[in-house]
């Protein structure tokens, strides 16, 4: 019985773990990328744009923006940091990205790719700091690191972009992005004095 009940965990651990690695799959130019197209039938390109401007100040202002002159593509780059599956959790390194945003009329896509390892060093104050010239793209993983790490980094690689997604889909039905400042008039009492 408890060998039994051991394989179904194991099992459902590894579907788990296989079903993270789908999140990213190649895109034409061989790199991991995280991609959807979304539809909002509701909304205007402005309406999705200004949304997905409001999106990235508020729930990632760390994350650098590069916005384009049609008011139609948000661009930048991130990082994030990933931890070590031993059995005590550290700071590992670093995974870099590059994002897109896109709005036309009642839809818009993103995409997250571009995802460079930097690992961790230990600097004289005892932190951990990015080892400098050491970048690593995922894609290309398995020569410098192993297939265990590369598994666990490309792991944490789609949970952070499909968390990334479900709070843009979040950002983008909300009713009002900036909130109504209300005007209050200042009365003066000539009762009081």
């Amino acid at each position: 019985m408890k060998k039994v009940l051991i394989a179904i965990v194991l099992l459902i651990t590894a579907r788990a773990a296989s079903a993270q690695k789908e999140l990213l799959p190649f895109d034409e130019h061989n790199k991991y990328i995280y991609y959807q197209v979304v539809d909002q039938p509701t909304l205007t390109a402005d309406t999705m744009y200004n949304r997905a401007l409001y999106f990235l100040k508020t729930a990632y202002p760390k994350l650098k923006v590069k916005t384009d002159k049609t008011n139609e593509s948000i661009s930048g780059a991130g990082k994030f940091v990933v931890t070590s599956t031993m059995l005590l959790k550290h700071e590992d390194g670093e995974i870099s990205f590059t994002y897109t945003i896109e709005s036309k009329e009642h839809k818009y896509r993103f995409w997250l790719t571009d995802f460079t390892f930097t690992p961790y060093k230990t600097d004289r104050y005892g932190k951990s700091v990015p080892a400098d010239g050491i970048e690593i793209p995922l894609e290309k993983g398995t020569t410098k690191l192993t297939k265990k790490q590369v598994d666990n980094y490309l792991d944490q690689a789609g949970t952070y972009s499909k968390q990334f997604g479900d709070r843009l889909k979040q950002y983008m039905v909300r009713l009002s992005v900036t909130p109504v400042k209300e005007t209050k008039t200042k009365v003066i009492s000539t009762k009081n004095w």
